[in-house]
């Protein structure tokens, strides 16, 4: 394991319009506000889009996302990181939950949903602690790297 200390910076709370599209919408916005790393919760509605649900191996070694359709309106709840990728980009990693008549499921929203009417997200600066998302060739996912 390998960690770094810091501090909260600036809090914002957004509320998200109708269509917006997560990831888009947060990583635009963390651009325009030079917000760096942060910490992001979300609760609203989500209309459509579709979330990662999981790997799927090939015979080849390789990882293929099991991608899963957001159909119906749903409740959702999420929490996710931000952190630069390798040209400086904020870059969203956020998980979240969704419920919709008894039903649930999870997955990473990096494919894009959709906020039906209700979104709001807190967003937590953090200053003084290093990392950026870096391309792990074994994997091909952008691995967070700290230190």
């Amino acid at each position: 394991m390998k960690y770094s200390e810091g501090k909260i910076g600036r809090v914002f709370v957004l509320r998200l319009e109708d269509g917006d599209r997560i990831p888009d919408v947060i990583e635009a916005f963390a651009k325009k506000e030079k917000v760096a790393r942060a910490s992001v919760h979300f609760v609203g509605g989500v209309g459509s889009g579709k979330i990662v649900t999981g790997p799927n191996f090939r015979e080849d070694g390789s990882i293929v996302p099991t991608v899963t359709p957001i159909e119906a309106i749903h409740e959702a709840s999420a929490w996710g990181t931000i952190f630069p990728d390798e040209k400086g980009s904020p870059v969203l990693h956020m998980h979240s939950s969704f419920g919709r008549d008894g039903k649930a499921m999870c997955g990473c929203v990096r494919t894009g949903i959709d906020v039906w009417v209700i979104g709001e997200a807190v967003v937590f600066e953090l200053l003084g602690v290093g990392g950026e998302r870096k391309k792990d060739p074994e994997t091909g996912f952008e691995l967070l790297h700290i230190g």
